[in-house]
């Protein structure tokens, strides 16, 4: 049986580039958890650490979400998660937009995330119209 005919191995454009946008968030929080992590002078925290965390919980949680609404036998629950994959996408567009004004090094990788977000809402209204 080949991989793309198993049930449990989806081969949605709109999927994969949800996968390959946590791998992207992941490295980049990372990257940018070690410039943001140091304490300032005063002992406090950067205010943009959190969000670096923000962006791979939000991008953790598209690809499920899309899996439920490919699976949702009903209008009505599929139309749920639809609208937590967009919700996801627009919080994370504006936690790429957040960082980027954080001052860290690592901001330069932000433009080639916030990129592959809006190919993935191309694909996502391509998605939309088809389930």
């Amino acid at each position: 049986m080949l991989p793309s005919a198993h049930p449990n191995f989806p081969e949605s454009a709109i999927y994969k580039k949800a996968q390959d946008i946590f791998a992207l968030s992941r490295n980049i929080s990372q990257y940018l958890g070690h410039d943001l992590a140091s304490l300032k002078e005063d002992g406090s925290e950067h205010p943009h650490i959190y969000f670096s965390g923000d962006i791979v919980q939000q991008s953790v949680s598209l690809a499920p979400e899309i899996l439920k609404a490919e699976r949702q036998p009903f209008s009505e629950q599929k139309q749920k998660h639809v609208a937590s994959v967009t919700r996801l996408a627009n919080l994370l567009y504006k936690n790429c937009e957040r960082l980027e004004r954080s001052g860290s090094n690592g901001k330069d990788f932000l433009p080639i995330l916030r990129n592959e977000l809006k190919k993935f809402r191309k694909l996502q209204r391509h998605w939309m119209l088809t389930l």
